[in-house]
């Protein structure tokens, strides 16, 4: 059992301002809540996420600002009223990690949705790349004992994006579904939507990603810049889910969509399309954010099961500024994980 004990200090790396390389940054352990955990860090993902936060894209951000959402560590403290946990426990944290747990959605049990969404994101007040954090226990999951740490950092973000939608828009059938973008989100969406028994097309812009995808679990690709092989598949996708974060061609993912077929949009991109087809062929254009407790737990088991496994680039934690830019310049293949050895 690993055992360690939790400091008053945290080291952190910060950005100060939009766009700025991290720092190093210290500040005072946040005090647990009745219902929290602390957990000491070992590894965080670098999700795109992450970077446009730093930008500011989605205009919450507060500096000085630590990012960081894919955090595999031990539970290093617990809360007076936290169940489930103890101390020396190896647990995952998410995007979320905590939420209201009164608004109509929390009641629902679709906590991703709650009203204070943005003050439950694990950010606040500062994110996991980073020595230690403190969250709700009930957004803290145990993880499989023979789940790699790096593998597990991954699924706790990009895994129950895909896993969530997959499973609400699959049930009872093996859909065509055709994933947009084989990146980071990508080459997890391929594996999961192939175990779901799905036909999948990865769609790309970088033709040099085939062999790859095919190897992911991809049964046929596609060059997104190729006019003539996106004609060939016109009305041939029940489902399209948009993994990609800029570049992608709306009108032409239209197309390929069957009559009353859906595109689900996993990210945050940029959107400027003509309404025409997405109204005459009657289609849908949905977003799916992140997934409730429930999904997350299915989302480890499932990858678990059946030997799901993001290809995933190990730095340390020092490294976190090259991490990033090679995140902006989409060189990650296919997702980075950083590595806490001696602290950050």
């Amino acid at each position: 059992m690993h055992r360690k004990k939790s400091a008053s200090t945290i080291h952190a790396y910060a950005a100060r301002a939009p766009g700025k390389p991290l720092k190093l940054h210290t500040y005072e352990a946040p005090k647990l809540g009745e219902h929290d955990v602390r957990i000491s860090i070992t590894h965080c993902g670098v999700c795109h996420t992450d970077v446009s936060a730093i930008d500011d894209y989605y205009g919450i951000t507060t500096y000085p600002f630590v990012p960081g959402h894919e955090i595999v560590g031990y539970v290093s403290a617990v809360g007076r009223a936290a169940s489930g946990l103890k101390e020396g426990d190896r647990v995952g944290v998410g995007w979320q990690g905590r939420s209201c747990m009164k608004c109509e959605w929390c009641l629902k049990g679709e906590e991703h949705l709650c009203m204070d969404i943005v003050k439950s994101g694990t950010w606040v007040p500062y994110g996991g790349f980073s020595s230690s954090i403190v969250v709700d226990s009930r957004f803290a999951y145990p993880l499989p004992q023979a789940m790699r740490s790096e593998v597990a950092a991954v699924l706790l973000c990009a895994g129950v994006t895909v896993y969530s939608p997959l499973r609400t828009y699959t049930k009872g059938s093996a859909p065509k579904i055709g994933v947009v973008g084989v990146g980071g989100v990508g080459h997890v969406a391929i594996q999961f939507a192939h175990t779901f028994g799905c036909e999948v097309t990865a769609i790309s812009s970088s033709p040099k990603k085939k062999k790859e995808a095919l190897a992911f679990g991809a049964d046929h690709f596609i060059d997104s810049n190729d006019a003539d092989g996106l004609r060939q598949v016109e009305f041939g996708f029940d489902l399209l889910m948009c993994t990609a974060s800029d570049g992608v061609k709306w009108e032409k993912m239209l197309m390929i969509l069957k009559k009353k077929g859906r595109m689900i949009l996993l990210g945050f991109p940029t959107m400027a399309l003509h309404p025409l087809d997405l109204v005459a062929h009657e289609l849908s254009i949905t977003g799916s954010f992140l997934g409730n407790r429930s999904a997350m737990k299915e989302t480890l088991m499932f990858a678990q099961a059946h030997g799901i496994t993001p290809k995933v680039e190990l730095m340390p934690m020092s490294q976190v500024n090259k991490a990033i830019q090679r995140v902006k310049e989409n060189k990650a293949r296919y997702r980075i994980v950083l590595v806490n050895k001696d602290g950050v």
